[in-house]
């Protein structure tokens, strides 16, 4: 099972910093990924793109978590030679997160 079969992912940049929301599609989802999406299994999942910090900052009543990675975008977009390794791609590279469930 992949992250993308509980949930749903937006996301933002600025500057250095990529912000990506991970909100579940059911409410009973969110306890569950609790406990495995923890900002070093984040940190570990984009290895080799993320060389900052990684926070993760929690919003039960939404049923969402939103991680903010810094030193994440290669400079920054307008510093990047990458197409676009931005928002919605590192969104849909978190979504392919396997679950150990």
């Amino acid at each position: 099972m992949r992250l993308r079969d509980l949930a749903h992912s937006r996301t933002g940049d600025k500057g250095n910093i990529s912000n990506i929301s991970v909100i579940v599609y059911r409410k009973e989802d969110y306890a569950r990924l609790e406990s495995i999406l923890t900002p070093e299994r984040i940190r570990q999942h984009f290895a080799g793109i993320t060389h900052g910090e990684v926070l993760r900052f929690e919003l039960p009543q939404l049923g969402a978590f939103n991680f903010v990675l810094y030193e994440a975008l290669g400079g920054g977009v307008t510093r990047s030679l990458a197409l676009d390794a931005h928002g919605k791609t590192l969104s849909s590279h978190l979504l392919d997160l396997e679950l150990p469930f």
